[in-house]
């Protein structure tokens, strides 16, 4: 799907603030109520919107230690390497990639001590060769979107311009 300026716009708004009402988008956009709603309804049935969570701290949870393992598996095995991964309440994500591992994982931990744990339990995963851990010191640049979502409000303007 293709996102467009209104669509963009949208999705900034709902980022600064996933609380708002479709009424009050609307205001704020200067569109009529149902075409944010129509909007909000294609975006979600295609898969674009995924739903509202609330932005959490993990370090004020108490999880302030960030890793990532590469691992490499047997062949053939990772959809149950990833279902028992997903079993694990400090795994937070699983990508399968290319190049050196089979899957990157990030990890979140309390402590040296409790990643150890943590590690332990990711190697003891049948199907699971080997691992490499690497922890996060900083985050300079976090999860993020806006960037994706200000080009195409942008470009559908013309105001802002990137090289391709």
């Amino acid at each position: 799907m293709t996102l467009d300026e209104l669509d963009a716009r949208l999705l900034l708004l709902l980022t600064d603030a996933p609380r708002l009402g479709v009424l009050e988008c609307a205001r704020r956009l200067g569109v009529a109520r149902g075409t944010v709603q129509a909007r909000l309804d294609r975006l979600t049935a295609s898969g674009v919107l995924r739903g509202f969570p609330p932005e959490l701290d993990l370090a004020g949870m108490g999880y302030g230690l960030t890793a990532f393992a590469v691992l490499e598996i047997a062949q053939g095995r990772r959809s149950e390497v990833a279902a028992a991964l997903a079993a694990i309440d400090e795994v937070c994500e699983v990508h399968a990639t290319t190049g050196q591992g089979d899957l990157f994982v990030r990890v979140v931990a309390r402590s040296n001590d409790d990643l150890q744990r943590v590690i332990d339990e990711v190697v003891g995963v049948p199907g699971v060769r080997r691992t490499a851990t690497s922890i996060a010191l900083s985050t300079p640049v976090p999860p993020r979107v806006r960037p994706l979502l200000e080009r195409v409000a942008g470009e559908r303007r013309g105001s802002r311009t990137r090289p391709r």
